[in-house]
């Protein structure tokens, strides 16, 4: 493969970025230029719902340049990407179009969880690095504009991943409305901090021992990557550190931080704020250490492109991390572990048989896996009402790694899997999908009820499921010596579903074990 120019742009709360890459199977990955430019939409949004003609003017301007700087390095493929500022703004559709019409450059909107996992994949991209720390009880703190994402790693697992309205522009906007000064900001924001805090560590800390933790941010890793003696960049700064960076923090003013810390003044005061709340989660967290690879959204743009295009590849595992997510879901909600991977590994031998008539590749095939894990969650609000529990449940709770239409595909599909199918032409709950994501949750709910109605007991009474497709029939051969008068007495309304989607009639053969 030849070498690409690739682009990456992230269009966020109080920064528009751009990185150029030199992309190729041979060399890898190449930055060649960062531009950067500071502007505070975060600020607007969050305040006011919208961008300022003004603002929304200064935006164009410098995507315009933007483009005329790809044009010179003659990039190829380009990646836009906005966030929270843009993510929460009222007239979001209007500025979208806008921008394209004044400057040519298509902006895709991420979700929370989409941000957060391509920041995440431009940290498990460090290598060795990162496998090494995440060994030990590990967190991510990725502080954006908006809001702050806290994921857990425990023995080399994501255990969890939860987000908060604790961004540094959110965090300066609650500040300016009080009136509070400098002086103060160290005081109500360990409030505001440790108020969460609380929560959080009472809800998914626990006991976990947290050694380090690494830190996404603009102005932190900034400062801890400064080139010191002998220009080496030390990456780690220890608890000792950080409380000095916060009591210079606290006893300057701004123009002597600035000057004491050879950065730009404007940045100062979220330098400050995202200073106090990192030493507060530390303390909460008990955490030695904090690790700052420098990496940015741009660079998870990246990734993901040469991810994608086969120019690299991760030696992390990300399903991984998502079944994890999907797994410590469950338990929170007192799922069934032992009914869940009965569920899932009939779910999977079906889907797996069915290849060549579903039509649906790898991707489906991880929704289907995760609908397993989750199918009966809801049961822990009401046995009575499963199926809209579990979907609120689902919907509620971010799953890294998942896009906000993946996670409304397994909270449909686990949805129906309880209920009567809700057809897309009758104008019900699954209208307001594209017709490509409906046909996938009609075809993962026909798996799915196939398979569960294999275990309708709930008692696992098969120790062996053999399936294979034979022109229009499904033939399951289940190896048990039990009665199975309930499974083949309520499977008929799960198969006749699956027989309307697929074309295929499912039949049951018991084989008798030696």
């Amino acid at each position: 493969m030849a070498v690409k120019t690739f682009a990456a742009i992230d269009v966020g709360s109080y920064e528009l970025a751009m990185k150029i890459f030199e992309v190729s199977k041979v060399r890898g990955m190449n930055e060649i230029d960062h531009i950067r430019h500071s502007i505070d939409m975060g600020t607007e949004t969050y305040g006011t719902g919208k961008l300022s003609y003004e603002r929304m003017d200064e935006l164009c301007r410098v995507l315009r340049e933007f483009s005329a700087i790809m044009k010179s390095y003659q990039v190829k493929d380009y990646k836009a990407y906005g966030t929270s500022a843009i993510r929460e703004s009222q007239n979001r559709s209007i500025l979208l179009d806008q921008i394209e019409q004044r400057t040519g450059i298509v902006i895709d909107v991420l979700n929370n969880s989409e941000q957060r996992f391509l920041d995440y994949k431009s940290i498990a991209f460090q290598g060795e690095g990162f496998q090494k720390i995440i060994e030990n009880g590990t967190a991510i703190l990725d502080i954006g504009g908006g809001s702050i994402q806290i994921s857990l790693f425990d023995n080399d697992t994501l255990v969890s991943t939860q987000n908060m309205k604790l961004g540094v522009l959110r965090l300066q906007e609650r500040l300016n409305h009080v009136d509070a000064s400098i002086s103060r900001y160290d005081t109500l924001i360990e409030e505001i901090v440790e108020s969460q805090m609380n929560v959080y560590k009472k809800l998914y800390l626990k006991d976990r021992q947290i050694k380090s933790i690494i830190v996404v941010d603009d102005y932190i890793s900034a400062l801890v990557n400064k080139k010191g003696d002998g220009g080496a960049i030390k990456r780690f700064a220890d608890k000792d550190t950080v409380e000095h960076f916060v009591e210079i923090c606290r006893t300057k003013s701004l123009p002597e931080l600035s000057r004491t810390l050879d950065m730009p003044e404007d940045r100062m005061s979220l330098l400050y704020i995202s200073m106090i709340m990192l030493h507060t989660i530390m303390n909460h967290m008990g955490a030695e250490q904090i690790w700052a690879p420098g990496v940015t959204l741009c660079d998870g743009i990246a990734y993901e492109y040469a991810e994608k295009n086969h120019i690299l590849t991760s030696t992390h595992d990300f399903e991984k991390d998502i079944i994890a997510c999907a797994q410590n879901i469950s338990k929170r909600y007192r799922g069934s572990r032992k009914r869940s991977e009965t569920l899932e590994k009939i779910a999977l031998t079906i889907f797996d048989s069915m290849k060549r008539v579903h039509g649906l590749g790898k991707r489906e095939r991880l929704l289907l896996q995760i609908s397993t894990i989750l199918h009966d969650c809801g049961k822990y609000i009401s046995l009575a009402n499963l199926a809209e529990c579990s979907y609120n449940i689902i919907m509620a709770t971010e799953i890294i790694g998942l896009s906000h239409l993946e996670r409304e595909i397994v909270a449909n599909v686990v949805k129906y899997n309880h209920l009567g199918f809700d057809y897309y032409e009758t104008g019900g709950d699954l209208s307001f999908l594209d017709q490509e994501s409906y046909l996938k949750v009609a075809k993962l709910t026909a798996l799915l009820r196939l398979a569960n109605g294999l275990d309708r007991s709930h008692k696992q009474k098969f120790k062996n499921v053999k399936i294979s497709l034979k022109e229009e029939k499904l033939i399951i051969t289940v190896d048990t010596d039990k009665d199975i008068t309930l499974e083949r007495g309520l499977f008929g309304a799960r198969a006749d579903f699956f027989k309307e989607v697929y074309n295929v009639s499912p039949v049951i053969r018991q084989k008798r074990m030696q």
